[in-house]
């Protein structure tokens, strides 16, 4: 498939997977590369792009042709059962000079599709990315707004790719917290930083994935600087939870709280997808 367009803002990339590889016990990272990945204008930080993943039997994803600005449309025209499996994804490295960049995906069991894939997938397989087609387009969604003294970030295991990449983003010096929920400590990892980072882990354990851990953990502790710019990602509940004690009880700027629901307990991408469809 020759890419194409989708709109002003965002185009298909092709892509072949270069390599797989476990990070923690929790993360597979995925290094997909070609010819098209070096002009992608990634904006670091928490960059997302939908990733196209063929079904088992398939040579490569089957998307719409030529479906321009309606592609989202034609392609939930198509039989389910052809076409590509489509997931969100942050973007946890872009190494323009080698049109390479990572994802990491979480290991969701192998009835999850995308799971599933990255356990099969071998280096040469097909892929599609749908990114953006201009720097700094928003889906970056990591934007501290002026007068900013420091960054607060909370995260589930979803959102470590994120919070990675914003770390790495973070100019030297910047007065950082992050608090990131894992399942397990096998899948507490370094994160690099120019920034003067205090990262908090918490270990999830037996307990269920978007209880009030984070929530909890915040309210015991302090808030980096005094006009600090929230950014909560991860289950929708737990950030819901972490949202409005910052905004409720600690009286932060709803304007300085960015919080995205990246999934939610008991229900899938395509609900999601699907009830916003309908909203």
């Amino acid at each position: 498939m020759t890419t194409a367009a989708v709109a002003l803002r965002y185009r298909f990339y092709a892509a072949r997977v270069v390599a797989i590889r476990p990070v923690g016990a929790c993360l597979v990272r995925v290094t997909l590369g070609g010819d098209d990945l070096a002009g992608f204008p990634g904006g670091g930080r928490d960059q997302s792009v939908s990733l196209f993943l063929p079904h088992p039997g398939q040579a490569a994803p089957v998307v719409p042709v030529e479906a321009g600005e309606d592609w989202h449309a034609a392609w939930r025209d198509l039989d389910p059962q052809v076409r590509a499996v489509m997931r969100s994804y942050t973007i946890r490295a872009q190494r323009p000079e080698l049109a390479e960049v990572d994802i990491d995906i979480v290991r969701h069991g192998d009835t999850a599709p995308a799971t599933r894939w990255a356990g099969r997938a071998r280096p040469g397989d097909r892929v599609l990315l749908l990114g953006p087609a201009v720097p700094d387009e928003r889906s970056v969604r990591f934007r501290p707004p002026a007068g900013t003294d420091a960054v607060l970030l909370v995260a589930d295991e979803t959102a470590l790719p994120a919070v990675a990449g914003i770390l790495d983003w973070l100019p030297a010096g910047t007065p950082a917290r992050a608090f990131v929920e894992v399942p397990g400590a096998a899948d507490i990892q370094p994160l690099p930083s120019a920034a003067r980072a205090e990262v908090t882990w918490l270990v999830r354990g037996g307990t269920a994935p978007g209880t009030t851990l984070l929530a909890d953990a915040l309210r015991a502790a302090r808030l980096p600087g005094t006009t600090p710019y929230a950014w909560i990602a991860g289950e929708a509940g737990m950030v819901r939870a972490v949202r409005r004690h910052l905004v409720g009880e600690r009286r932060l700027d709803r304007a300085r709280v960015t919080f995205t629901g990246y999934w939610r307990r008991g229900a899938s991408e395509e609900d999601l997808r699907a009830e916003t469809a309908t909203a």
